[in-house]
Order: C-alpha cells, then structure tokens, then sequence
C-alpha cells in the first residue's frame, strides 16, 4: 500500500488534511479522504496543480497537473488535466468532508503525484462546460484558498 498526505494552509481560516491511498501496483484508483475547514458553503474547484513549490504561496504551485496536454475536465471525463478531481462541498458550518476515488491520478510510476501540489479555490469549478477559453484552462475556479505539498505518509 502507498499512502501520501497533504496539509492545506491558506490565508485566513482555510486549512485541511487530506489522505491518499493505492494499492504498491499503481493499477488500482487512488482513494482520497480527508477534511477541509474555514470555506464557504457550497462548491469549491480541487485539483492537484504541478509544482511542490509554495514559496510564493499557491500560486507557485503553477497550472493543473497535465502532462498528457489535455483540455480541462471533470473527474469523470475522457478529456481532462490528470490534476482535475472536480469539486468539493462545504457545508454551512464551513466543512467539507471528503471520500472518493478517482482512477486517474496514481500515487506511482512517471505520473505521480508525490511532490505536487493540492490545491482548493475559491469557486467552483464548471468542469470545462463553461463556453469560454478559461473554462478549458481551469474551469473558472477562481482564486487559490489553500494548498499543500502531497508527501509520502506512513
């Protein structure tokens, strides 16, 4: 079993842990599981973005993590950045809690996703179907709330 861990920090009150399992192979989906506190209610983008670099805060983490060079997508789509993992939802208490698992992103091999960055924005992500160019970037997700490096967990 390979498991990864993310701390989100963000300004003000946003902040969050988040858990990542698969199976030594790398053929199995990647379980996400975690909690993130201090958002709005409702939706919010989350992706793993290029970089393990917040030195300039999560803006240095760079664009979605796509190394296939594709357009941006949901979790579910053919076509979509390897870092599109859709939205999550925050309650009116500020939480999101999170579980699901996406058979896309891998925790192995040349794609990993160790070393790069989680990160959750301020809107939500309309999953490339929102009829502008920016929609095929980042799914007009707005702003960077919080992020962290994915490491290696025990």
């Amino acid at each position: 079993m390979v498991k990864a861990i993310c701390v989100l920090k963000g300004t003000g009150e946003v902040h969050g842990v988040i858990r990542f399992e698969q199976e030594a192979s790398g053929n199995e989906p990647v379980k996400i599981e975690g909690k993130i506190e201090g958002l709005t209610a409702g939706e919010h983008g989350f992706h793993i973005h290029a970089f393990g670099d917040n030195t300039n805060g999560c803006i240095s983490a760079g664009p979605h993590f796509n190394p296939h060079n594709k357009t941006h997508g949901g979790p579910a789509d053919e076509e979509r950045h390897v870092g599109d993992l859709g939205n999550i939802t925050a309650g009116e208490d500020g939480v999101a809690n999170i579980e699901f698992t996406d058979n896309i992103i891998s925790l192995t091999g040349p794609f990993s996703i160790i070393g790069r960055t989680t990160v959750v924005h301020e809107k939500k992500d309309d999953l490339g179907k929102g009829g502008n160019d920016e929609s095929k970037v980042t799914g007009n997700a707005g702003g960077r709330l919080a992020c962290g490096v994915i490491g290696i967990a025990q």
